[in-house]
């Protein structure tokens, strides 16, 4: 039988999945001191996370993010560069996501990346340094951070960035007529009727001018939209689908379309 006053409860490192591990992330950045450090290769930030470092900002407090992919949506580099407090830099190498206060760090595969955060499936640990059995974990994990901090550049926002905006498409005198009609199919599904891969298509889709992508997912161009493509909900998260009749265009000369 066992003896309850010998039962040595101990409490280590919590599991996240993507829900909780967004709202811990919230309250790391909230109830952070002097100390906060965001490290996510990726980085496209919500509107409230944006809230959240605006309000840091306002505080006087320094935010270091070290992200690892140079590309930045304009809009994105614009509200960085209004925050005089967040020390940005750049790594690489990076492909680690941490987020660290003064008590608490999250490992967790989720990126500061909002389509990540409302679509994909993600898991991490919540580290308490407050916790005893999670003081040494906190410790050693964040002598990794400290090393990465270290060893990251700093990043200049007169780097240039790598623009996804539409160039202008020279019309053909004689643009070819097109107008969406059967029903819509996956870019996947549209490649095995047309018995080419998946890969192949979407290079066409991009020469075309209809697709672009952004870091690593494809997203639609407003020339896309008036070709008729959609993004719809899926299983596994958003996709691009198009009118099946979009294959009778697809080799085109791409300023013979006809937007």
């Amino acid at each position: 039988m066992l003896n309850r006053n010998h039962i040595n409860i101990q409490f280590m490192a919590k599991f996240l999945n993507t829900r909780k591990a967004v709202s811990e992330m919230e309250d790391l950045i909230r109830n952070a001191g002097e100390k906060l450090i965001l490290i996510s290769p990726y980085l496209r930030l919500s509107k409230d996370f944006k809230e959240l470092l605006t309000y840091r900002n306002s505080k006087d407090k320094i935010t270091t993010v070290i992200f690892g992919k140079s590309y930045l949506k304009p809009d994105e580099m614009s509200f960085l560069q209004e925050l005089r407090f967040v020390i940005l830099k750049y790594n690489e190498d990076l492909h680690a996501k941490c987020y660290v206060n003064e008590d608490k760090m999250i490992i967790t595969s989720l990126n500061l990346y909002e389509f990540s955060m409302a679509n994909n499936k993600e898991m991490g640990v919540l580290i308490d340094k407050n916790d005893q059995t999670d003081a040494q974990l906190f410790e050693d994990a964040f002598k990794e951070v400290d090393y990465i901090n270290e060893t990251s550049k700093r990043f200049e926002f007169s780097t240039v960035i790598k623009q996804t905006d539409e160039k202008p498409v020279k019309k053909s005198e004689t643009p070819i007529s097109y107008k969406p009609s059967g029903k819509y199919v996956s870019t996947s599904a549209l490649s095995k009727e047309m018995k080419i891969s998946s890969k192949e298509l979407f290079a066409k889709f991009e020469k075309l001018g209809l697709i672009q992508k952004n870091f690593d997912e494809w997203e639609l161009t407003k020339r896309g939209e008036k070709m008729g493509g959609q993004v719809k909900n899926g299983q596994y998260g958003q996709y691009i689908a198009w009118a099946e009749n979009i294959k009778d265009v697809i080799d085109a000369p791409a300023d013979a379309l006809p937007f």
